[in-house]
C-alpha cells in the first residue's frame, strides 16, 4: 500500500513538471512572405484613344418652300456642286399666274396711292383718306412679295460647296412643303465623334491636345479642333465629344465621311499626387481600393488608400494617394494581410537563376 501511493506521487509529479515545461516553451510564428515594388514617381502626359468615324460636318436634307410636281432635278447621287446652283425645279404654272396677278394689282394701288399722297401734301384730301391710300399699299405690298417669293421658292440651289448625297424623288412626282428631295453633305470640314466615359468627362478642363490617325493613313497624325461635349450620358453612361478636322488636313490627304479613325485625347493632369504601381498590389476592402505600404525599419504593413486614375498597357495603374516616389509596397501576397502584421520580403532572384528554376 505504501508502495503504491509513493508510484502515484512520483506520476503526479511528472505530469506537473511536463506540464510546466510545456509552457516555457513559446509559440513558433512564422512571418508571411511577400513580394514588394517601388512606388514610381508619375511622368508626362495621358493619352486615351477611342475609335471613331468621320463624317461630313453638314449633312442636310433640302426641300421646297412650297408644294407641287417636280419639273426637273438637274444633278446627280455623288455630284459636287457650288453654292447658289439650281438643284431642282418645281413646275412654276400655279405660282406664276399668282405672281403676275398679285404683280398687276400691286402696280395698280402702288399708283394710286402715290397719287393720293400727292394731294394729301398739298392739303386737297382729309387725313382719312391718306390713311386709307397707306394702309392699302402696304396690303398689296405683302401679297406681292409673298407671291414673288412663292414663285422664287419653286427653285431649290444649293446651301453650300458640297456634294449630293442622294435623291428621294424624280421628276413628274408632286412633292408637299417640307418634304425632302436632296440630301447634301459640306466638303469643306470634316468632323469625328466619340464616346467617353465619366472618368474622362470630368477631367476635361485637363483637355490639351486631340488629334486623330486614319486607318488608310497610319502614318499621318491629323489635328483636330475640339467641338462640343454632351451634358447628359447615354444610355451606356457615356458622353459624346465632337472634333473637327482641320481644313488644311482635309485638303491634304484624300478622306471621306464614313473613314475610320483612332481619336486621341492628350491632357496634363495635375501630377502632385499622382504615382505609378503595379496592378497586383492593390486590394479592395468596403469599395475602396488600397496598397499595402511597406515599412523597412520594423517590416510591417499599413493600409494605404488610393485612388485609381488610369490603367495601362504594361500591368501598371497611375493612382492619386499620399504615396511618394520611393516607398516601397507589397506587390504579390497582399489579400492575406492584416494591418500592422509582420511580413518577410521575397529575396530577389539572382542573375545567375535563369528561369528562376532554383
Amino acid at each position: 500500500m505504501e508502495k503504491t501511493f509513493i508510484r502515484l506521487v512520483i506520476v503526479v509529479g511528472l505530469v506537473f513538471i511536463g506540464g510546466a515545461c510545456r509552457q516555457k516553451t513559446a509559440p513558433l510564428t512564422i512571418s508571411q512572405l511577400v513580394k514588394t515594388s517601388e512606388v514610381k514617381a508619375y511622368q508626362g502626359l495621358f493619352k486615351i484613344t477611342y475609335p471613331g468615324k468621320l463624317q461630313a460636318a453638314s449633312d442636310v436634307k433640302l426641300a421646297f418652300r412650297v408644294a407641287g410636281p417636280i419639273k426637273d432635278i438637274y444633278v446627280q447621287e455623288g455630284e459636287y456642286v457650288r453654292k447658289g446652283k439650281l438643284l431642282a425645279r418645281l413646275d412654276p404654272r400655279d405660282y406664276q399666274l399668282q405672281y403676275d396677278a398679285a404683280q398687276a394689282e400691286y402696280i395698280q394701288v402702288k399708283g394710286e396711292s402715290e397719287r393720293i399722297m400727292q394731294l394729301y401734301q398739298k392739303k386737297s384730301i382729309p387725313v382719312n383718306e391718306y390713311d386709307k391710300a397707306v394702309a392699302a399699299l402696304k396690303r398689296v405690298s405683302a401679297l406681292y412679295n409673298g407671291q414673288k417669293n412663292a414663285l422664287e421658292d419653286t427653285r431649290l440651289r444649293a446651301p453650300f460647296d458640297g456634294y449630293i448625297q442622294k435623291k428621294y424623288f424624280d421628276a413628274y412626282e408632286i412633292v408637299n412643303q417640307g418634304t425632302p428631295v436632296l440630301s447634301m453633305i459640306n466638303n469643306d470640314y470634316l468632323e469625328v465623334s466619340v464616346d467617353i466615359p465619366s472618368v474622362d468627362y470630368i477631367r476635361q478642363e485637363d483637355f490639351a491636345e486631340f488629334y486623330c490617325v486614319a486607318d488608310v493613313y497610319p502614318e499621318d497624325i491629323l489635328p483636330l479642333e475640339f467641338l462640343d461635349i454632351t451634358r447628359k450620358a447615354n444610355f451606356n453612361q457615356l458622353f459624346k465629344a465632337r472634333f473637327r478636322l482641320k481644313r488644311e488636313q482635309r485638303q491634304k490627304l484624300n478622306l471621306a465621311a464614313g473613314m475610320s479613325v483612332s481619336v486621341t485625347i492628350q491632357y496634363t493632369p495635375s501630377a502632385e499626387n499622382l504615382a505609378i504601381i503595379p496592378i497586383s498590389a492593390l486590394f479592395w476592402r468596403d469599395y475602396r481600393s488600397y496598397v499595402w505600404l511597406f515599412d523597412e525599419n520594423d517590416g510591417k504593413v499599413k493600409m494605404m488608400p488610393v485612388e485609381v486614375k488610369r490603367v495601362l498597357k504594361d500591368g501598371e495603374v497611375i493612382v492619386e494617394s499620399d504615396l511618394r516616389p520611393g516607398e516601397s509596397i507589397v506587390s504579390a501576397g497582399v489579400n492575406d494581410l492584416k494591418e500592422g502584421q509582420v511580413v518577410r520580403v521575397l529575396p530577389p532572384v539572382p542573375p545567375s537563376n535563369v528561369g528562376k528554376l532554383l
